[in-house]
């Protein structure tokens, strides 16, 4: 008797940037299942203001694109068949948004669920390559793949010689920051020499790319929608460890992400968001020493902190979590 394929659900969260979303999809399309696995593709609008429910309205029907975009990936989707797309009314965050994915998808059956962002590509077996880990080990909850920056994208972009260029790394696993209170990348900015070649035991999964399987969400829950936009990904790391599943990395699986195509480093965005929740990561996660040195810290912020820090600070002690208007923030000059 043939053995059942694994449903493996890959939720794609969109906001405003369906070029990004469709180079994404047009990955995923091409994946390799080997047989083996079945996958369908799920793509969260969340909440855009653009065109982007009306073009992923055609794709999900498989009618015509606008003639730049008919062609290969009006093929690609004819011949692969489990697409849905989601339409939240408002924007939910990455945290929010995700989770009515990973709703639908626990609702209809998926073993294993892929979280990908819109601003990257992934190669050709890197979902087969995913799957496989969670063979090596019952207790393995999470996968995470190798990510590189696309070509262009890279941080520092003087650094590198043409032949670098796709192999910059950008993620080979991560581990908890608990003096500053982050999630850190192994091998950020490093050239791929053959450094990050083993499956090893990761401790922070990053919100970019991972695979879990479903046992995890049952048990550990979804992503805390308290967070909204970064930090989230540590908090459900540590959660999911907490529970006892173990975190993998596996640099067979591939993926290129155009680093900042979601939201900019170094923007009144970023800043707000990580100054509240890592304040808020502290209270749930942090030994009690450590708490007093971060709530210290945030004190610090309120009385010299710039605009946007201050106002993170008073929000975490007002108990204002979740989205919050950053330009309403900074329009109170």
């Amino acid at each position: 008797m043939a053995k059942e394929k694994a449903k493996i659900a890959v939720i794609i969260l969109n906001w405003n940037q369906t070029d990004l979303t469709l180079a994404c999809l047009k990955s995923v399309f091409q994946s390799r299942t080997d047989g083996q696995i079945e996958i369908e593709a799920i793509v969260v609008d969340n909440g855009s203001t653009d065109n982007s429910r009306k073009r992923l309205k055609e794709i999900q029907e498989k009618r015509s694109l606008s003639r730049q975009g008919r062609g290969e990936i009006e093929i690609l989707r004819s011949k692969f068949p489990n697409f849905k797309v989601i339409f939240n009314k408002e924007n939910l965050g990455f945290a929010g948004g995700n989770n009515v994915g990973i709703r639908y998808a626990l609702k209809n059956k998926a073993d294993f669920i892929f979280i990908l962002n819109n601003d990257t590509e992934i190669k050709n077996d890197c979902v087969l390559n995913l799957w496989q880990t969670f063979e090596e080990e019952e207790k393995i909850g999470i996968a995470s793949p190798k990510i590189y920056y696309a070509p262009g994208f890279e941080f520092h972009k003087k650094r590198y010689q043409k032949k670098d260029l796709g192999r910059v790394i950008w993620y080979a696993g991560g581990k908890i920051d608990w003096d500053n209170v982050l999630g850190r990348h192994l091998g950020v900015d490093e050239v791929d020499r053959s450094q990050y070649k083993k499956i090893k035991k990761n401790e922070f999964a990053t919100g970019c790319a991972f695979m879990a399987k479903r046992a995890v969400f049952e048990d550990v829950g979804l992503f805390d929608e308290r967070f909204c936009l970064y930090l989230e990904d540590l908090d459900f790391s540590y959660r999911v460890v907490k529970a006892g599943f173990k975190l993998v990395f596996n640099p067979q699986a591939v993926v290129w992400h155009k680093n900042a195509g979601s939201s900019s480093a170094g923007s009144a965005l970023q800043t707000y968001y990580f100054t509240r929740n890592r304040l808020l990561f502290a209270q749930k996660h942090a030994p009690l020493k450590l708490k007093f040195l971060v709530y210290r810290q945030a004190l610090e912020k309120l009385r010299q902190g710039n605009k946007i820090e201050k106002e993170a600070g008073r929000d975490f002690f007002k108990r204002r979590f979740g989205f919050q208007e950053i330009d309403k923030i900074k329009g109170n000059d």
